[in-house]
This record gives structure tokens, C-alpha cells and sequence, in this order.
């Protein structure tokens, strides 16, 4: 099953089942491109632990060594943005960049969790743009402003049973309909099990928590008025919008 989270007409927040662009929730079945129906980021996480460097072409690209552990840092719920959205991007900077990312969604609270449990805290699996601000990033430890600032994850369409998303799933990201970042699961540098079992080590993950896996080479500059896909097999298309100050 896919499951999304709409905000229907009546302004009540619901989460149903999602099916090429359609929500079916209480029963009652919801077009997602009406005019009166808002796609929500099919989560609300606490935080989004994210993989820097999880494919050696990313990291190559960018000029650094591949790590010996998962490189983590966070981005907090301000960073979510809905499907559909428009991103307003830092005023003033140089470059700020795309990053498409095959996301997990935790089910269960989970701490200090060994490799060969951590599918069973899997909830499902959701698109993810890791919207970088690279002027910031470059210029700081902590990756605040540079990772952190608001809508600096658009996450959806919806949350995909894992059953659905393959072990070598695909991931693209399109812009403006030119496609940008093309890879897969296989070339992950750290396995899901073990992002979990590192991550529990340090710190609790609590149901709707968001893992996003790490970018594959790609990457590149966003403008105003760009339109980005996000294409993860098995879950679907994540599409948002652009806009510079």
C-alpha cells in the first residue's frame, strides 16, 4: 500500500490511501490536483537524519573522500515542505543546489537497534529534495544555514510500503523536465540496516522520523522558477517548485 495526508475542503486533515494522484480517505476518494485538496508531506517528523555522502560519484564529484562511517547531520521540521510546493530559496546566495534522495519513514520508536532488526522499524519509503544552500554549507561545520532553512525538504508524494520500493529501486531527479540525477539503491555506500543501527546508537528515532539515504552525483543549481521531480521506483513523484527572492 501507498499512504498519503491531504488537507481536504473542509480544511480537515486526512491520511489515506494514494493511488495515481488520488487519496481515498473515510471513505470518500480525493482528486489531489483539485483546487480545494492540499497534498501534505505524507509525514510530520520530529527531525530528518541525513547521509552526506552515501554514493562515492556524489562524493566524488564534490571533491571529497568517501566516508568510513555515515556522515549524519539533521534538518529540522521547518525544513518539510509539501508536495507541490514552492521552495523559496535564501535571498543572496550564489548557488543553492538539488539533491534528490531515497527517504525511509520510521515506524516504531527505535534505540540502539543491530543491523538485522532495522527493517522491522521501516515504516515505508518516500521521495526526499535535499535542498542545499552551498554559499552557507561551505562556510560552516554545522550545516545550519546551509541545510536547515525553511522548506529545505519537500517530501512526498506519499509513503510507500517497503514491499513496494525494489532493493535496487531507482531514483532520478528531473529539472524542468531534463533529467539531472540518475542512480539506485545498489550503489549506496551504507545499507539502510546499518544507517539505522549507527543512527540508534547516538539517538532516538521517534514514528514519522524521515532517513533520508544520500544524494548520487548529480547535483546542481536551482533557479527561479524551476520546477523539480524527484522519481523514486515504487513510490512515485515528488514535484515542487522554485522561487528566488
Amino acid at each position: 500500500m501507498r499512504y498519503a495526508r491531504i488537507r481536504d475542503p473542509a480544511g480537515t486533515v486526512r491520511r489515506g490511501t494514494y493511488d495515481n494522484g488520488t487519496v481515498t480517505a473515510g471513505g470518500e476518494t480525493y482528486d489531489t490536483d483539485a483546487d480545494d485538496v492540499d497534498l501534505l508531506a505524507p509525514c510530520e517528523p520530529s527531525k530528518i537524519v541525513c547521509i552526506g555522502r552515501n554514493y562515492a560519484d556524489h562524493a566524488e564529484e564534490l571533491g571529497n573522500e568517501v566516508p568510513d562511517r555515515p556522515l549524519l547531520f539533521l534538518k529540522p521540521p521547518n525544513a518539510v515542505a509539501d508536495p507541490h510546493s514552492t521552495v523559496t530559496l535564501p535571498a543572496g546566495k550564489e548557488r543553492v543546489d538539488h539533491e534528490a534522495e531515497i527517504a525511509f519513514v520510521i515506524g516504531d520508536q527505535a534505540r540502539n537497534v543491530a543491523a538485522e532488526d532495522a527493517m522491522d522499524y521501516v515504516a515505508g519509503f518516500t521521495c526526499l529534495d535535499d535542498v542545499s544552500n552551498r554559499d552557507d554549507q561551505n562556510e560552516e561545520q554545522n550545516w545550519v544555514r546551509g541545510k536547515a532553512f525553511d522548506g529545505a525538504a519537500p517530501i512526498g508524494p506519499c509513503i510507500a510500503d517497503p514491499e513496494h520500493v525494489p532493493d535496487d529501486a531507482a531514483v532520478e531527479l528531473r529539472l524542468n523536465g531534463e533529467t539531472k540525477q540518475s542512480s539506485s539503491r545498489d550503489y549506496f555506500i551504507f545499507a539502510i540496516p546499518e544507517l539505522v543501527e549507527e543512527i540508534t546508537t547516538y539517538m532516538t528515532l521517534e514514528p514519522g522520523d524521515v532517513v533520508a539515504t544520500g544524494t548520487p552525483a548529480g547535483v546542481g543549481p536551482l533557479s527561479d522558477g524551476d520546477r523539480v521531480e524527484v522519481e523514486i521506483e515504487g513510490v512515485g513523484v515528488l514535484e515542487h517548485d522554485v522561487r528566488q527572492r
